[in-house]
């Protein structure tokens, strides 16, 4: 993956349906409105999504320390194992993750981000869900209450959980609601959790506390925390620096 890979394509119905697990009718009626809402541009055979300046954004947030999040998200396949069943939630640094699971032998992925669909979906290995919602047009993931009904009948082998910031208590923090209630649910969802978060998220602001440190089997993490703060935080969870 490069800093400059694309997102934006074609989707086709049929594709979608097959990865929504609904039927083309239903696709065509949602790309419909999504269309009259100006969110996409509706093709003949699916949609293009119209958001050159959301995925200029959404490219800025995955290239902020890109040496970072790729060691961290290679660091993290390495902890799949063949079989596994996991939930991934939408974020800069697990999109990293996403590129490094051709080579993690067959494993099912569950997921709201829409823009990973893209990344994974070329893995002869991986069999991919997307967690149907409401779609959020400005970080393209999915959510709201229709997900979480469906994430509650789901049991995960591992649940990897990215974050916005980390205080030095060890609180993790996300800037909306709905994002922290599917996070919470994907911990609750899996047998282990682990956090995907570069050394920068510690002190980094953010609303909304979803979980603490304490709440997950393993953070994965880049070098760069002072000796003193790393120290408190191991108290709180086993940590990797990569």
């Amino acid at each position: 993956m490069t800093r400059a890979r694309a997102i934006q394509k074609e989707w086709r119905v049929e594709e979608l349906a097959k990865d929504m697990r609904v039927s083309a009718i239903t696709i065509r009626r949602d790309l419909d409105s999504l269309g009259r809402q100006g969110m996409i541009i509706r093709t003949l055979g699916g949609c293009l999504i119209d958001n050159r300046q959301k995925l200029a954004t959404y490219h800025e947030r995955v290239a902020n320390n890109f040496e970072l999040k790729q060691a961290i998200g290679q660091a993290a396949a390495k902890e799949i194992k063949r079989g596994d069943v996991l939930l991934i939630n939408d974020g800069s640094t697990t999109f990293h993750l996403a590129s490094c699971l051709g080579g993690c032998g067959p494993i099912t992925i569950y997921t709201n981000s829409v823009v990973m669909i893209n990344e994974v979906s070329s893995f002869a290995n991986v069999r991919l869900n997307v967690l149907g919602g409401e779609y959020h047009a400005d970080y393209f993931y999915l959510g709201g209450s229709l997900m979480k009904r469906v994430l509650e009948t789901i049991s995960a082998d591992i649940a990897f959980i990215g974050t916005d910031g980390i205080n030095p208590d060890g609180g993790c923090y996300c800037h909306d609601e709905d994002t922290a209630r599917i996070a919470q649910l994907m911990i609750r969802q899996a047998k282990r959790s682990i956090l995907l978060a570069d050394h920068t998220k510690v002190g980094a602001r953010a609303s909304v506390r979803f979980a603490g440190l304490k709440d997950f089997d393993l953070w994965i993490t880049s070098k760069g925390l002072k000796f003193t703060v790393l120290n408190k935080l191991r108290k709180m969870t086993k940590i990797k620096e990569v």
